[in-house]
């Protein structure tokens, strides 16, 4: 294509044969295609240049609509490419001003490419969202007859304190309970940074997001793990379960053997406005 780009999707090893056939990909581009590195194969498309600039780009992904069609045509991709095999998701936006730059910079990271096939081979990533449930105890509105003293109602208050203290270590130790439950069946796992109301659409916080590598043998055993904890009576009052997957391993792109953003979300994201 002349004054084409070529936009990266997934990349796998350079012996596998993934369905591409009848693949869309992005509307702009050519048919999604096999471009051979070495030991690696990786799927990309050529697309139109002057629609993929990182000026065109930032516009796309600034506008939702946007944004989903190529979210949607990118995980497509992906998909088709991990159903035929191990295989390493690129991010949305890996994009190359033409073919022999793609091929260099994926021969940059071939070492990286080759460490991640091998270590993702036969398993796939499931994702855990945990949720808050239940009414969220707070300072205001309590209920009962107005305190007679003013001591009365420092009282109250700080009983209100202790019950929202209380609330959230319950909630925190049912979150780290999950979590260290799913580990148990997984190869790897991370914690996410959990997202607001705004982005979840829940009334309620979402107090963990966590993505679990899962040999394909043992999916059925996180599947009733979480079938398990979701019928637990002591989570159900403090917390509500969703899972997705089976998924490309999305989270497990990279070498790390393991990480966990816990910390930089308040372990999963629980805080004293939150639970």
């Amino acid at each position: 294509m002349n004054g084409g780009a070529v936009r990266v999707f997934a990349v796998c090893g350079g012996a596998a044969t993934p369905a591409l056939a009848g693949l869309r990909g992005h509307a702009e581009g050519t048919a999604v295609r096999c471009l051979r590195v070495g030991a690696l194969a990786a799927v990309v498309q050529d697309v139109p240049a002057a629609q993929f600039t990182a000026e065109a780009l930032r516009t796309h992904l600034s506008d939702r609509a946007t944004l989903e069609r190529y979210a949607r045509a990118h995980h497509e991709v992906v998909a088709a490419v991990a159903a035929a095999g191990p295989a390493v998701p690129v991010p949305l936006t890996t994009l190359y001003a033409d073919e022999a730059r793609a091929r260099a910079a994926i021969a940059r990271e071939s070492a990286r490419f080759l460490t991640v096939l091998d270590r993702v081979r036969g398993r796939a990533e499931w994702g855990v969202k945990v949720f808050a449930a239940g009414p969220v105890p707070g300072p205001d509105g309590m209920p009962g007859a107005p305190p007679r003293s003013g001591r009365a109602y420092l009282d109250r208050l700080r009983d209100r304190q202790r019950g929202r203290e209380a609330h959230r270590d319950a909630v925190r130790a049912a979150v780290d309970r999950i979590d260290a439950t799913l580990r148990a069946t997984s190869a790897a796992a991370r914690r996410l940074r959990t997202h607001g109301t705004d982005l979840t659409g829940e009334a309620q916080p979402q107090v963990l997001n966590a993505a679990y590598l899962v040999d394909a043998a043992r999916c059925d055993e996180l599947t009733r793990a979480v079938a398990a904890l979701r019928t637990d009576p002591e989570f159900g009052p403090l917390v509500r379960i969703e899972t997705t997957g089976p998924w490309a391993p999305y989270s497990f792109a990279d070498e790390a053997e393991e990480t966990d953003e816990a910390e930089e979300t308040d372990r999963g994201g629980v805080d004293d406005d939150d639970a």
